[in-house]
């Protein structure tokens, strides 16, 4: 079986690149570029892009650009502020985007040992460079293991009461969708994770991971399914919402939990 998104030795490759950033997304990307480094100056080590605009497969105007900030120091909440004000500076003047996103992290944490397998694997497989030096040279080459499932998905037992407690407080349909579109993502990613040591590849596309989940736990494929179209287009339906929080979600952590274990806290 072709093993996706990995070499020739079974290790992940980088699945974007600026190469792949296509054109109606270019002046963002340029301007996210020049602004982060206006916005943050020396305290800025490196910026990154991931999701679906540098994978080539963003949709204008209902995509949302995404970006990792590793800066010197660890994030104050001056750094959380100056990112709030670039996120919504951006959204305000692309059309193309629909929501900015921003990550930061002090580089030490990125590099260390507890984010070995959490967030350095996210920043050198799933980040693409934009400005500044790489930090993906200081970390290891990763495998779609079982430690690499656990470290990356395995808490998410420990998200469950938040996500309820967020379902029974909204109130209209904007809330819903929030909560569902956040949730559903989470929850099809969770479930590709979960089979991915079997599957022996990797896949950001939320419909395929859904299906090769599917291939795996045909009795829970349907509601994965959904989860995925929920992702890409969410409707805010509360009563799936409850169906995830309540059953979906729940299952999904305890049989995670059983074939990975569990995440240390952090």
């Amino acid at each position: 079986m072709e093993r996706k998104g990995l070499d020739a030795y079974g290790y992940f490759e980088r699945e974007g690149s600026l190469g792949r950033v296509q054109d109606a997304f270019a002046p963002v990307v340029a301007a996210a570029r020049e602004r982060i480094g206006e916005a943050y100056g020396q305290r800025l080590h490196s910026g990154y892009l991931y999701g679906s605009v540098p994978r080539g497969t963003a949709r204008p105007g209902l995509s949302d650009l995404d970006l990792l900030l590793a800066l010197q120091h660890e994030p104050s909440h001056e750094d959380r502020d100056t990112a709030e004000v670039l996120a919504r500076g951006l959204d305000q003047d692309f059309d193309e985007i629909d929501g900015v996103g921003i990550l930061l992290h002090g580089k030490d944490t990125l590099l260390s040992e507890q984010e070995r397998y959490d967030l350095g694997w996210f920043l050198a497989c799933l980040c693409t460079p934009l400005l500044g030096a790489d930090l993906a040279e200081h970390l290891p080459r990763y495998r779609p293991d079982s430690l690499l499932a656990r470290e990356t998905n395995g808490d998410l037992a420990a998200v469950l009461p938040d996500w309820r407690a967020g379902v029974w407080a909204a109130s209209n349909t904007s809330e819903y969708r929030t909560l569902s579109r956040r949730i559903s993502r989470r929850l099809v990613r969770s479930g590709f994770t979960l089979v991915m040591p079997w599957w022996g590849g990797w896949t950001s596309d939320l419909t395929e991971s859904a299906e090769v989940f599917g291939r795996y736990y045909p009795e829970r494929a349907a509601q994965m399914r959904a989860a995925a179209a929920e992702a890409l287009d969410p409707t805010g339906d509360p009563a799936v919402l409850r169906t995830w929080v309540e059953d979906l979600g729940p299952w999904l952590a305890d049989e995670y939990a059983a074939r990975h274990g569990t995440k240390a806290p952090r």
